[in-house]
């Protein structure tokens, strides 16, 4: 039990941090490439003689594939929201500062 506990937060850690996730993306993104170009040349032979070893092959390239796009798409949603939450406390900022001088103005006059 514990080391699922463990397994879960290391996942939260590398989901949240920016850095780690694209990290993750990017050697997810390098493995795939490095498996697909293995197993369409020189693992090719062995692949074919052996369909299990084939379909276990591929669904491992195609599970590293897929954890790549979910995490680009994860990471895109982040993004945008952080992009949204950012813009609105900007825009909250100078409206505040845009009161604050016009209160001021009409203390002065």
């Amino acid at each position: 039990m514990n080391n699922a506990k463990f397994i879960i937060q290391v996942s939260k850690g590398l989901i949240r941090d920016q850095r780690a996730r694209r990290l993750v993306m990017f050697y997810s993104v390098l493995a795939a490439l490095v498996l697909i170009f293995a197993g369409s040349t020189f693992l090719w032979s062995l692949l074919r003689e052996h369909p299990l070893v084939f379909l276990v092959y591929w669904a491992g390239c195609a599970w590293i594939t897929l954890l790549a796009v979910l995490l680009a798409f994860y990471d895109m949603v982040k993004v945008r929201a952080d992009v949204r939450r950012e813009r609105r406390r900007l825009e909250r900022e100078l409206l505040e500062r845009e009161h604050l001088a016009k209160t001021e103005n009409e203390k002065i006059r």
